[in-house]
């Protein structure tokens, strides 16, 4: 059986300060206390939003009112969701890099989402040594100049993904890499997808 996943992306820095304000009492008390732990603003903006995503995402994907999905922290682990009874769990996952955040939900089936800021000025080389096996390695070398810095992210993202999504769906997990002209996307899912998601814009509205 194949499943179906969404995901929503949004710049951030599009995103009115006045209409983030407003976000902060939709978030439960140990959300709160997380987001007034984090020192610098861009990373209180990016979970914020990221949080408000997530609420409007699992409303859109199970067709829930608005204010019914309840959200909390999970201390090491994604946020623990509850759901009214009889809806089954669904999957999810939040990235962020740079100004952007991204939210991935499925009905269906588990998920792993990774987002990654395109930087032509990193070291890719550097850090495929640091992170990377031989055989990624390898093929990494293989990629022609002009094609390697979009590999790196690609494979960067793919072992991200896999990581959030969990040790116990590696072995079967399908990932799918993502078009965007800023970022890397890879959303991996622990059954196969029946296509891949379309990005949506975030409705800040």
């Amino acid at each position: 059986m194949r499943h179906e996943a969404r995901l929503w992306l949004t710049n951030t820095a599009a995103v009115r300060d006045d209409d983030v304000q407003a976000w902060l009492p939709l978030l439960s008390e140990s959300e709160a206390a997380r987001y007034r732990r984090f020192v610098r603003p861009l990373r209180q903006r990016q979970f914020l939003i990221g949080r408000v995503m997530l609420r409007r995402a699992l409303c859109a994907v199970l067709d829930l009112p608005a204010g019914v999905p309840v959200v909390e922290e999970h201390v090491g682990h994604a946020p623990r969701v509850t759901l009214p009874a009889g809806v089954p769990a669904p999957g999810f996952s939040i990235a962020h890099s740079g100004d952007w955040v991204a939210c991935a939900v499925s009905a269906g089936t588990a998920l792993g989402l990774d987002i990654e800021l395109l930087d032509p000025g990193r070291d890719i080389i550097a850090l495929a040594e640091q992170n990377f096996d031989a055989i990624e390695l390898a093929a990494l070398g293989m990629e022609p100049p002009a094609r390697r810095m979009a590999a790196f992210y690609r494979m960067w993202s793919g072992k991200e993904a896999r990581f959030k999504l969990g040790a116990a769906f590696d072995a079967q997990a399908s990932c799918i890499a993502l078009p965007h002209p800023h970022l890397s996307i890879v959303v991996c899912s622990a059954q196969p997808l029946a296509a891949a998601p379309a990005i949506e814009a975030f409705d800040i509205a």
